[in-house]
């Protein structure tokens, strides 16, 4: 496999005897596939398997306390969180801010290039009603093109060099339920994006578009729609079986809102999908069933959008926990054998392991403190063993439950280092009161989630949290187990992980630095609340540091933070 499938042999080149071939197999594995120039950020995950890896290390352990500011940028957007992951290629950088708007930045000065704004208005003015915030999560390059997807539902591509639009295309119906909030992906010439609006209504699907024409190739559907219009592919058949009712009235849900990643090597294109439309599976599913392929990982044939295999975290999901959370795609040494897998820690709260080639579960294990809607995954079955209360629905019974719909992980991405061999993972505890409303008329463009809270003098005693509200968790994916973990003092960012042992990480209102092996704090500095997910890249010889944060509060408007060391300090990937 190549080195950019999360740097594969690393783990079996330790176990050479001989300290020469050990370290010769040891750069053989850290050698940067040509796909990912070593010193850009030139993908959303920066490589195509989404490690959020970067083997630059001037900036170490050493001399991460000597970071200082090299530049800022405003971002003339506000009033939403920023999510943004920019790219840096050719020493321009590429982001995002809220409403989809779209900067060109010098990646050495913060000097701006240019700027793009589709002036779409938020929903107060008539714009699109966002679920979860006027929120983007960034772009996708090929060529000379930047690729962006619009909250209003557009995919465009800008000219790399001015920032003129070379072509646009309406994903999704105008003026519908559908809104875009990821970052589109790019598979060999296509480039492929999802939509958001599930609690609205709306039926998931994921589309590619040809990357210099924009004509769609393949649109693949994530749900059944009405049997009575036929299925549009063996796949929507067979889902079709485990649904029930009339569920097409109201979409069905399972939207690909965020998560994508592509394996080029096996030619798949994997998929996290979303909750169901509405919530309440009684409401939407009246006889029960898995509703495939709602909250479930798919892999599809990247060239057509053939349905492959899948695997569904969550059956019949029945508390918006959906699978759209961050896939990363590694090699890794199992019980003595070299596995090709995926990994995901999806809302539910498990971390899941499974064979990206066939779909075989390996381990499911879970990584939340605070998890009573399962007990644990059963590896025969592959599925949850759901605790007595969980059917808050099928009981007529409301509970309280953890995780909620915000999830034990959400959008944040994780990422890996093979130096460690863990993956750092932006967890959370929470918990819901899961309450079945009493009625249920699907209304468009109004949330139809059929589930309720009840009077709060009615419900019982909320029950405490046994772990912190949000933290960090170094999670070793072979064995499935925790590493360690560091509390957070408010929400979380992203992480990014780098060849010099450090793990960046967006919390509260800082970005941090950790020791990759420890956890133990190296350095942290002030940016601003919302923090977005750190990215590096590195310049003429010199490493930086990215990352956007602040919600015009505070005094700290939204911006994009760029950190180095002083010139002279350190060199890049020294022996």
């Amino acid at each position: 496999m190549s080195p950019q499938f999360g740097y594969p042999c690393l783990r079996a080149s330790l176990n050479f005897v001989l300290y020469p071939l050990m370290v010769l197999a040891f750069w053989i594995c850290l050698t940067p596939s040509p796909a990912v120039a070593q010193g850009e950020w030139a993908a959303h995950g920066r490589d195509l398997a989404e490690t959020r890896y970067s083997p630059l290390n001037q900036i170490d352990t050493e001399n991460v306390g000597r970071l200082e500011i090299a530049w800022t940028w405003d971002i003339p957007k506000a009033g939403a969180r920023l999510e943004t992951s920019p790219l840096v290629v050719d020493g321009v950088m590429y982001g995002t801010g809220p409403l989809s708007f779209v900067f060109a930045l010098d990646a050495r000065t913060g000097e701006e290039k240019w700027r793009w704004d589709p002036a779409i208005p938020d929903a107060r003015h008539g714009g699109p009603g966002a679920c979860c915030g006027n929120v983007n999560r960034g772009v996708a390059l090929h060529g000379d093109k930047i690729f962006v997807g619009l909250l209003d539902g557009r995919l465009v591509a800008l000219n790399r060099e001015s920032g003129t639009v070379e072509w646009t295309v309406q994903t999704t119906p105008a003026g519908s339920d559908y809104t875009i909030t990821g970052a589109p992906r790019v598979a060999r010439d296509k480039v492929i994006i999802g939509n958001g609006g599930a609690e609205y209504g709306v039926r998931g699907y994921v589309t590619a578009y040809d990357v210099e024409r924009g004509d769609q190739v393949w649109r693949t559907y994530t749900v059944p729609g009405n049997p009575a219009d036929g299925f549009e592919n063996d796949a929507m058949r067979v889902a079709a079986d485990t649904w029930t009712g009339n569920w097409w009235i109201a979409g069905g849900g399972g939207t690909v809102w965020d998560a994508m990643v592509y394996d080029e090597t096996a030619n798949l294109l994997y998929l996290g999908t979303g909750n169901g439309a509405p919530w309440n599976r009684e409401y939407r599913s009246p006889g029960g069933g898995d509703n495939l392929y709602l909250s479930s990982i798919v892999a599809l044939n990247a060239d057509n959008g053939e349905y492959v295999w899948h695997y569904q975290t969550t059956p019949g999901d029945d508390w918006d926990y959906t699978a759209t959370q961050p896939l990363m795609l590694l090699d890794l040494e199992i019980e003595g054998e070299v596995r090709e897998v995926i990994v995901q820690a999806p809302k539910n709260g498990f971390f899941y392991v499974v064979d990206r080639i066939t779909g075989e579960l390996i381990s499911a294990e879970a990584f939340t403190d605070d998890l009573t809607w399962a007990t644990h995954v059963d590896l025969l079955t592959g599925r949850p063993v759901e605790s007595s209360e969980a059917r808050y629905g099928m009981n007529r019974r409301g509970a309280w439950l953890s995780p909620g719909p915000t999830g034990a992980h959400n959008w944040r991405p994780m990422s890996w280092n093979p130096l460690t061999g863990l993956v750092y993972l932006p967890a959370q505890n929470n918990t819901y009161y899961y309450q079945m409303a009493e009625q249920l008329e699907y209304t468009p463009g109004r949330w139809n989630t059929g589930t309720g809270r009840g009077r709060s003098e009615q419900r019982p005693e909320r029950p405490q949290l046994t772990g912190p509200s949000t933290l960090l968790l170094a999670w070793d994916p072979a064995t499935n187990q925790e590493a360690w973990r560091v509390p957070s003092a408010g929400g979380n960012g992203g992480t990014l992980s780098t060849g010099g042992n450090l793990t960046f990480w967006g919390t509260g209102s800082n970005l941090v630095a950790l020791d990759a092996r420890s956890g133990e704090q190296a350095w942290s500095f002030e940016v601003g609340r919302g923090t977005a997910t750190p990215i590096t890249y590195s310049i003429d010889g010199r490493q930086y540091i990215t990352i956007a944060a602040g919600m015009g509060v505070q005094n700290l408007p939204p911006r994009v933070w760029t950190f180095s060391v002083e010139e002279g300090v350190g060199s890049l990937n020294r022996n």
